[in-house]
């Protein structure tokens, strides 16, 4: 699936969060505007947003992750098109026409029939 950019983008974080499966993390809060998401941090102090369904939630403020996880977000100007491969939480995993991948955000994104260029 194709879509168009209907504004810039720019990620707000510099080093975003990576995670693997059955890595543990400490969970803290909510994201009140993408509440699909939580916070939450390594043992080796790096910390991003993650999708809580993607979290296994245990006993003493802690989950396991369920799957390997990069909460990279791609920079693209408006008008730009991109190639969409999945979406959670109102998020879109993208892929540039460069094979640069990262996530988008789906109000931003408009679209396209699969013949339009």
């Amino acid at each position: 699936m194709q879509a168009r950019l209907t504004g810039s983008h720019r990620s707000q974080y510099r080093n975003p969060l990576h995670v693997h499966t059955g890595q543990i993390v400490a969970l803290g809060v909510r994201d009140e505007e993408w509440p699909a998401f939580a916070w939450v941090t390594t043992d080796a102090g790096d910390a991003g947003w993650t999708p809580i369904a993607w979290l296994r939630m245990l006993d003493d403020g802690r989950a396991e992750v369920l799957r390997d996880y990069s909460a990279r977000e791609l920079d693209v100007d408006r008008g730009e098109q991109v190639r969409l491969h999945h979406e959670h939480g109102g998020w879109w995993w993208s892929e540039r026409a460069d094979g640069t991948q990262g996530w988008l955000p789906a109000r931003e994104l408009e679209l396209l029939e699969e013949n339009c260029t």
